[in-house]
């Protein structure tokens, strides 16, 4: 089942539930992509991205890419695509100050849309409250597409904000002075992140990740953590303890089962390394969130 609102700016609503879907040759516009359950697989050029709830893609406008889902249970995507006037303007109006925009409030180029690095993203915060809001209003049709727009708005706020702490922020932080060098870097260093959040539930190795985003494993274990202050294998292993979150507080799987499910050898280590990260076990944490939703 999928439905699309088309909104009087051209801006557009997407939403999809199903378990076995494939759409090849795709173009659109701009557009942020995300699943609430389930995990969708997108093909851009060479590379495969799996979207997990608690992160989404971004796909600039034109680019050309492929998406499937093929799951045991119902995945639930969603995605909102900026027509190419809206973001020019928004692009516009975030590069200008006030006293210049007095002056030439209309004066951006409709043809001249930004483009983002087409990278996975963390869902969560302000971003997630934002799209959870919006996909309320969507699946009311009694839509007012005011409010409708002000939660678009703030999408794109909220995203070029993120966009700074994630991209332009970390890039800055590898310790090279040659700016294309350290872009490039910091490129490859994305497809080693978006190669683990895409994996997290396979058994992976420094060299797959290596091999993956060409940089040698040496080269990649250092300037991943300064870009990430972390590891490649910390961060493997945060993304799957808070994936397990997930599954604890949105399904009824055992805590064997989830192990499973995110990647982990034993339950013993789980259970340690969860109480470690959250200072709870995690059928107590499972527990609390049962309270909280009832």
């Amino acid at each position: 089942m999928k439905n699309i609102k088309i909104l009087y700016n051209q801006n557009k609503l997407y939403n999809e539930i199903t378990s076995d879907a494939y759409y090849t040759d795709q173009r659109d516009e701009f557009s942020i992509r995300l699943v609430f359950n389930g995990n969708e697989h997108y093909t851009i050029g060479q590379k495969d991205y799996n979207i997990y709830p608690g992160t989404f893609i971004v796909i600039n406008e034109g680019t050309l890419y492929s998406r499937k889902i093929y799951s045991d249970i119902p995945a639930n995507t969603f995605a909102v695509l900026f027509s190419s006037s809206f973001l020019s303007e928004f692009h516009y109006n975030s590069l200008c100050d006030d006293k210049y925009l007095l002056d030439n409030p209309y004066n951006f180029n409709t043809n001249n849309t930004p483009t983002f690095l087409e990278t996975i993203y963390p869902c969560k915060g302000d971003m997630m409250f934002n799209l959870l809001h919006l996909t309320h209003h969507f699946h009311n049709w009694l839509i007012d597409e005011l409010l409708i727009d002000e939660y678009i708005y703030h999408c794109l706020f909220l995203f070029y904000k993120l966009y700074n702490q994630e991209i332009v922020t970390k890039s800055e932080k590898l310790n090279m002075l040659n700016y294309k060098t350290r872009t490039e870097v910091f490129k490859r260093l994305n497809l080693a992140k978006d190669f683990i959040l895409s994996n997290y539930n396979q058994n992976i190795t420094l060299e797959d990740i290596s091999h993956y985003c060409c940089l040698s494993t040496t080269h990649l274990f250092r300037t991943f953590k300064q870009a990430y202050y972390c590891s490649p294998h910390q961060y493997l292993m945060q993304t799957r303890l808070n994936n397990a979150g997930h599954l604890l507080k949105t399904t009824d799987y055992e805590i064997n089962e989830i192990v499973n499910l995110v990647g982990f050898d034993s339950a013993s280590s789980f259970i340690r390394l969860f109480k470690n990260r959250f200072n709870i076990t995690p059928g107590t944490y499972r527990i609390d969130h049962s309270k909280k939703s009832a």
